[in-house]
């Protein structure tokens, strides 16, 4: 009964997200289509050619590369299709067609590609255009240039659209940071909850989550670079080059936070195996930094602004009770957690504007005065202050 109840609330969520994707790659659908477009217009109306097949598939793979791989990548593209071209005609007018031609020119072209210092992306794309050629519309004498003048217009109308249309480099670096910082945050929060609970089992899930960061922190590499690269090359993005660079200088710091915390996961599993005695502000500590990395996302718009004071404020308090709980115990388990605490919080500051010697001055100053007010609370018989 319950089921029969969720399931259309269920189905309609999904729609719902389903559409917001759809929505969200308007602008790339739109790039393909029109630059898919101009160059088979091109090619038809101005070279005369009949069945120009390379210029649109040129076009959209060019344009696709430009999404996360600009600059030498999508050069290599278009070298390795008009490559692969050139090996198969040149090789099937000469040979024939079949199963034995078709791997025949298949090695060829990737040797040709390997012999030229091709990489990967030239590589694979050499033998898939020559496959296209084979298959497709094999030739009958010889090189057919046409081809070739096909697939370097259709790839540089690619690159042009990407260029004159871009997408937005800011919304694209913020779509793949929020859920790197969802995760690292959920991730501190699940390990506080073991170790509040004193269960293995969910601190080996929490270590199992941190594990999968590194595919969101990738991909947020990944889009920091493609959206510094879009900004810097494309006049309509210009504007944003000067925001993107809060994000570039975020991006190291985050992967090091990323790092840290699969660290600290490993060294809460092994507190809770031995048994070691964890004091409680440890896990408050790790929600501390769970609240500095929810917040990280409206900061990087402006890390020295007010956005960016809660989660500094969040961070600087996390380290401090840390440091705190390692003068009051000595065990190993204790130490290690409290060391990767302070990293975090410290990797975090730097995301947040900081250099080094800034944030790690910042965690000791917190320290001390949180210990101060410990000392000042404990002679008037009232609790402590917390840090703001």
């Amino acid at each position: 009964m319950l089921f029969d109840v969720l399931e259309p609330a269920r189905r309609r969520m999904r729609l719902s997200s389903r559409l917001d994707d759809v929505r969200r790659a308007a602008l790339p659908i739109a790039q393909a289509t029109l630059a898919a477009g101009a160059a088979w217009l091109l090619a038809t109306e101005v070279f005369h050619h009949q069945r120009p097949f390379f210029a649109p598939i040129s076009a959209i793979i060019c344009l696709g590369a430009t999404y996360l791989e600009r600059g030498r990548r999508t050069v290599e593209l278009m070298i390795g299709v008009t490559l692969g071209i050139a090996v198969g005609d040149l090789l099937i007018a000469a040979i024939g067609v079949g199963t034995l031609q078709l791997m025949g020119v298949i090695a060829l072209a990737m040797a040709v590609a390997v012999f030229v210092g091709g990489g990967p992306i030239l590589i694979t794309q050499a033998a898939v255009s020559a496959i296209l050629v084979v298959t497709l519309q094999p030739p009958t004498e010889g090189i057919y240039w046409g081809r070739m003048i096909d697939a370097f217009t259709g790839g540089l109308l690619g690159i042009a659209v990407s260029i004159l249309i871009p997408v937005d480099p800011l919304a694209l670096a913020r779509r793949t940071v929020r859920p790197l910082l969802d995760e690292l945050a959920g991730a501190l929060e699940d390990v506080a909850t073991a170790l509040d609970e004193g269960r293995t089992d969910a601190c080996e899930r929490a270590l199992a989550r941190a594990r999968t960061l590194d595919t969101k922190s990738g991909a947020f590499h990944s889009a920091v670079i493609a959206a510094g690269e879009t900004a810097r090359l494309a006049p309509p993005r210009w504007s944003a080059r000067d925001q993107l660079v809060h994000y570039a200088e975020a991006d190291p710091q985050l992967d090091n936070a990323v790092r840290n915390v699969r660290v600290l996961a490993r060294g809460a599993l092994r507190a809770l195996q031995l048994h070691d005695h964890v004091p409680p502000d440890i896990p408050l500590a790790l929600r501390e930094l769970a609240a500095a990395v929810r917040g990280f996302d409206d900061a990087l718009a402006d890390p020295h602004g007010r956005a960016a004071k809660a989660p500094r404020a969040a961070a600087l308090r996390a380290a401090a009770r840390a440091t705190l709980v390692l003068e009051r115990t000595g065990n190993m388990s204790v130490s290690v957690l409290v060391g990767q605490v302070r990293s975090t919080a410290v990797d975090l500051l730097r995301g947040l504007g900081l250099d080094g010697d800034e944030a790690r001055a910042a965690v000791r100053a917190a320290a001390q005065e949180v210990a101060a007010e410990e000392l000042e609370g404990a002679g008037a018989g009232v609790p402590h202050r917390s840090l703001h």
